[in-house]
């Protein structure tokens, strides 16, 4: 199956109020366009140097999401046009998202990463530092960014159970700190492998790559 006819079929599964973001990491831009073509417009990447030659190259009504480990040095590099950072895992990071958004005059979307899975491997905030955070007066002063909602990943398991119980968990979660930051409205949870379970589970955001483009070219 070509890639818009991939697109086409995911689209119809997704219930509405469901973001798709391709995840085009390691694709050619031949074949972002073959989905913009069939009107995809939101893409993920997770290195800031390859997302932003994208960028340059490619239409500008394309909403760039970081979906990778993001470092700090790197943010100055896509402050100008990054549409929503993911991966956010600690107040330093945000003051440096902040720092940059503002040279840009620019108010950045982020979303908090939490941590869910059992593997050590993946980044994320307890419950602890997520309060920690949001009640900062840092986190408080803070004008050039915008907490979105959350985003985190299941542990790589093929155990549906407890890929459904960490996304109930950070459902949890999420509805409690809807409680302090009212405006919240996304989750960012799921991928090629466990999107449909993270929907029943209320994931508002689904990041696919292979099932789209097909499986990753690592060069």
């Amino acid at each position: 199956m070509s890639i818009q006819d991939n697109l086409k079929a995911i689209k119809t599964e997704l219930p509405e109020g469901v973001t798709l973001v391709a995840v085009s990491k390691t694709k050619p831009n031949e074949a972002i366009m073959e989905a913009y073509e069939a009107g995809q417009r939101v893409f993920g990447e997770n290195k800031v140097q390859e997302m932003t030659q994208k960028w340059e190259t490619l239409p500008k009504d394309i909403e760039w999401h970081m979906i990778g480990h993001l470092q700090r040095n790197k943010v100055k590099y896509m402050a100008e046009f990054v549409s929503l950072v993911h991966g956010v895992d600690s107040l330093r990071l945000l003051q440096e998202i902040n720092k940059q958004a503002q040279k840009h005059d620019r108010v950045i979307p982020c979303l908090l990463q939490m941590h869910i899975a059992e593997e050590d491997t993946k980044f994320g905030l307890d419950q602890s530092e997520l309060q920690e955070l949001v009640q900062s007066e840092t986190f408080k002063a803070m004008e050039n960014i915008k907490i979105e909602g959350l985003m985190g990943m299941a542990t790589y398991t093929s155990d549906e159970t407890q890929i459904r119980k960490e996304f109930a968990h950070l459902k949890v979660i999420f509805d409690s700190l809807k409680q302090e930051l009212s405006d919240i409205s996304v989750l960012s949870m799921g991928m090629s492998g466990d999107y449909t379970l993270a929907i029943e589970e209320g994931s508002t955001m689904v990041r696919i790559g292979s099932s789209i483009f097909g499986t990753r070219n690592y060069s």
